[in-house]
């Protein structure tokens, strides 16, 4: 399994994917809003969207997982 992990502190803007999907290394799978900025997390393997730890609107700190895949 691979954990996605925001690499900033910010709000989740949007999730980009659902349970199930076939994720590609570098696809972006939520978008968080940081100082008035929106910065995409990115996969850095590929893998089918297992679980998503996360929903629009929570605020997430440096190293919380948001999506996990298989």
């Amino acid at each position: 399994m691979v954990e996605v992990e925001a690499h900033i502190t910010g709000i989740v803007w949007k999730i980009e994917c659902k349970v199930g999907d076939q994720i590609e290394e570098g696809d972006t799978v939520v978008t968080l809003e940081s100082m008035k900025m929106e910065m995409p997390v990115e996969a850095e393997d590929p893998g089918v969207v297992k679980e998503i730890l996360c929903e629009e609107g929570q605020p997430v700190d440096e190293g919380d997982t948001l999506v996990i895949l298989e």
